[in-house]
């Protein structure tokens, strides 16, 4: 019988259900989008039975793709998105809808939060670099305030990855790679930061058993797995954070290797064996997708720039692509490569949303810098994809100072589609970039902690030698180093220059 492997990946708007043989090939992938609840702006909620149920349409559309037995999937991994929150009674029902990580409602909160912890002390226990409205801690301390009959009748605080796990195994357990954004989970001890649940008013018991990613949980309810169509013989595995798969997923597990991951956001994750703490606070440090290794991440604006630009002045594109059959991405790709790196002299900062690590600044603003009577709309797509591996430069930077010294770009997401766009992130970075066979990384990482968890391989560095495939590599081009460090201070000197505006001009 052959041995497969099923992960999920629960993202923000969608659900990815995906098979994988021992081989790492993808044999058959379903994804079942859904719609967030906004009733307004500061507002993100998820329905939980739509999760479940889009995740049930992703098991039915897999059969009809590739037709398997129940009895051939060993294992299930899960790729998560982190922060998203779950309020559970007694019996492990849901007492109202999920909110969602990017939810934002709970700003006094954080701001209670720090003043009563400050955020140095957030960055030393917990790893993360302030307290933020997206944390859950923030959102428990909201619902204590806001909704305080829902607080009393919650009897678990769980996340998305818990709640799937607990769904499917009757089994409460989360893992560290999500646990540590929570800031209630010590990073260095690997246990509740007591002080904090005490401060929130909730109790060890309202929380799930901690283990680490990659593990074994048990097997599937008889009962779920009918509802599934799977079989109680699969085994159910912790997961990881999305971003940490995704690390896992391109082979991103050894210390000196950095992933990006440019898709709505840019994400950047480098493994290393011991938390690097710095007084400056530069980095957010995250527990990894690997027992006893942690990751340096953060993310901020990414592709969502390109795609405001297509959208908002290419029209032409996206009707020829249309009546061609091509990706209008694609075609941007080729007017950027008509034009020399450096784009003479047009530099863009890429912060629609504000800046995140390593220059934190919410108040940033998008800014074209540059431009004359020779820049043609070609200058501004490059500027764009420029912009965007000067990002990827500054987080090897920064990781520079914390003294970890990166060797090779691992590239993930959609930007990595672009042979265009990783060529100019190669030069900008002067660092070889790789990028894989499999599209969707995440859930080879899921499948892959999950082959490790049942014994498929023998670690998760075998089961990478065995799954993962290099689909290219672009090397850096020495005729653009000149050109690229010279903008790349440029780029750098106009993000400080700006700050004082971007200040007064928003506040």
């Amino acid at each position: 019988m052959q041995d497969l492997i099923l992960s999920v990946d629960l993202g923000t708007t969608a659900v990815k259900v995906a098979l994988f043989d021992k081989s790492g090939e993808l044999m058959a992938l379903s994804t079942q989008e859904y719609s967030l609840i906004t009733p307004k702006t500061s507002v993100v909620e998820g329905d939980v039975k739509t999760y479940w149920e889009s995740f049930k349409q992703g098991i039915l559309e897999l059969k009809t793709k590739h037709p398997f037995s129940a009895e051939s999937v060993r294992a299930l991994g899960i790729s998560a998105q982190g922060e998203t929150l779950f309020f559970l009674d007694e019996k492990g029902v849901p007492l109202r809808n999920a909110i969602v990580w990017m939810d934002n409602r709970a700003l006094a909160e954080a701001e209670r939060l720090t003043a009563e912890f400050t955020n140095e002390a957030c960055y030393k226990v917990t790893g993360q670099v302030s307290f933020d409205p997206c944390w859950p801690a923030a959102k428990i301390l909201w619902l204590r305030k806001n909704e305080p009959e829902l607080f009393r009748k919650t009897a678990t605080f769980a996340l998305i990855e818990d709640y799937f796990i607990y769904k499917m195994t009757g089994k409460l357990v989360s893992e560290g790679s999500l646990l540590c954004s929570t800031v209630y989970w010590n990073i260095t001890t690997k246990r509740w930061w007591r002080e904090m649940l005490t401060f929130l008013g909730i109790r060890e018991s309202q929380l799930p058993e901690i283990r680490e990613p990659g593990e074994a949980v048990g097997p599937i309810l008889p009962e779920v797995a009918a509802e599934l169509g799977l079989s109680p013989g699969t085994i159910v595995c912790t997961g990881a954070l999305d971003q940490a798969a995704g690390a896992i997923g391109v082979g991103n597990i050894a210390e000196g290797i950095f992933s990006e991951n440019i898709g709505a956001a840019l994400a950047i994750c480098s493994p290393v064996r011991k938390p690097a703490f710095h007084a400056s606070r530069i980095m957010p440090i995250h527990y990894f997708g690997i027992p006893d290794m942690y990751m340096m991440h953060s993310f901020t604006t990414g592709g969502m720039v390109l795609r405001w630009f297509r959208d908002a002045f290419c029209d032409m594109e996206k009707t020829v692509g249309g009546m061609i059959g091509s990706d209008s991405y694609d075609l941007l790709s080729k007017e950027a490569a008509l034009v020399p790196a450096g784009c003479e002299g047009l530099i863009m900062l890429p912060h629609l949303n504000g800046s995140m690590a390593p220059d934190v600044n919410p108040k940033a603003k998008g800014v074209f810098c540059g431009f004359t009577l020779k820049h043609q709309k070609a200058h501004f797509i490059r500027a764009i994809m420029e912009a965007l591996g000067y990002l990827v430069r500054r987080n090897i930077e920064a990781l520079g100072i914390l003294g970890i010294q990166i060797g090779e770009v691992r590239s993930l997401g959609g930007g990595a589609r672009s042979a265009v766009w990783n060529q100019i992130k190669a030069d900008i970075t002067g660092r070889p970039l790789v990028t894989m066979q499999c599209p969707e990384a995440a859930s080879l990482g899921a499948a892959i902690l999950a082959g490790k968890a049942v014994g498929m391989y023998g670690d998760i560095a075998d089961a990478c030698g065995k799954m993962i495939k290099v689909a290219g590599r672009f090397d850096p081009d020495p005729a653009c180093r000149e050109i690229y460090d010279r903008n790349y201070e440029n780029y750098k000197q106009l993000f400080n220059d700006l700050t004082d505006l971007f200040r007064k001009n928003y506040e």
